[in-house]
């Protein structure tokens, strides 16, 4: 009884790794022009200054774009319309807020990590208040008072330190990837302090936790899902965004700011300034 349950399991943890992927950047360039073919891997060193993606694996990464579509459209994808189709609106928010506050410590450590004591202390505040006065994470209260949310992991951790990102992959089902970030999604899971508190995904919080994350991220996905039909090649389209949102959130670790599409408005998709303004960074 144990193996079906484990594999289940991983499924469900590879697979919202993938949804993540796609809901934070396939509607960055949807409106923009995109090659019907893919460019030639380039012999330039990726960088974190200008989200170059290097793709010496396009084969297999090609591949592994279609086989992950896929299967998102004959099994996650439904699941996520039978979530959608079932559950009023403003409950999947207060879903998505309680998946959202049960990852702010793994934030807040990488924060730590970073160098930058004001925004560890501003995500503990806002996990503490709340998952106390926000009733577990159902309202962002915190937000109200003053404490806005902010992202983080170790790919963007490792980036901060002048780690470059590698050359580009697509795993099945996980989704983009380059090898910093691949290492640091695994860092993310292994270092959760949620995860760890609670006994790992083997546990009944654990495997809930999953399932419900998983059904929750990718239908927060769908919007980006489909908007990935209109464009000329998918996966060239996922591959540059990947890059270049990658490349921002670095940028922003690093002191350096430049305005991000917020991925939910439409309105808000146009490429984003090439220019980014300095900031000081030890005290965020």
């Amino acid at each position: 009884m144990r193996r079906p349950r484990l594999a289940a399991i991983a499924l469900g943890l590879i697979t919202v790794g993938g949804a993540a992927s796609i809901a934070s950047i396939a509607s960055a360039q949807v409106a923009e022009p995109v090659p019907t073919v893919a460019a030639p891997p380039s012999t330039a060193t990726p960088t974190d200054q200008d989200g170059t993606v290097q793709d010496p694996l396009h084969g297999f990464n090609r591949a592994s774009y279609g086989f992950s579509m896929g299967l998102d459209r004959v099994l996650i994808g439904p699941i996520a319309h039978g979530y959608m189709k079932v559950t009023p609106t403003p409950v999947r928010h207060r879903v998505s807020s309680v998946v959202y506050n049960l990852g702010e410590p793994s934030t807040a450590l990488n924060d730590v990590l970073q160098g930058r004591p004001k925004r560890a202390g501003v995500t503990t505040s806002r996990f503490l208040i709340n998952s106390t006065v926000g009733l577990l994470g159902l309202f962002d209260v915190a937000a109200k008072w003053g404490l806005p949310s902010h992202d983080g992991d170790f790919g963007q951790t490792f980036g901060r330190y002048g780690v470059k990102p590698g050359p580009y992959l697509y795993v099945p089902v996980i989704g983009p990837l380059n090898f910093r970030d691949g290492l640091g999604r695994a860092l993310d899971f292994a270092t959760d302090p949620v995860g760890i508190a609670g006994g790992g995904y083997t546990t009944t919080f654990g495997a809930t936790r999953l399932a419900v994350g998983t059904v929750d991220t990718r239908a927060n996905a769908d919007g980006a899902f489909r908007a990935l039909d209109d464009a000329t090649d998918p996966y060239v389209t996922v591959r540059s965004a990947y890059g270049q949102h990658r490349a921002a959130l670095v940028r922003e670790a690093t002191g350096k700011t430049q305005d991000l599409p917020d991925f939910d408005d439409p309105t808000s998709l146009d490429p984003a300034p090439t220019s980014a303004t300095t900031t000081p960074s030890a005290t965020q």
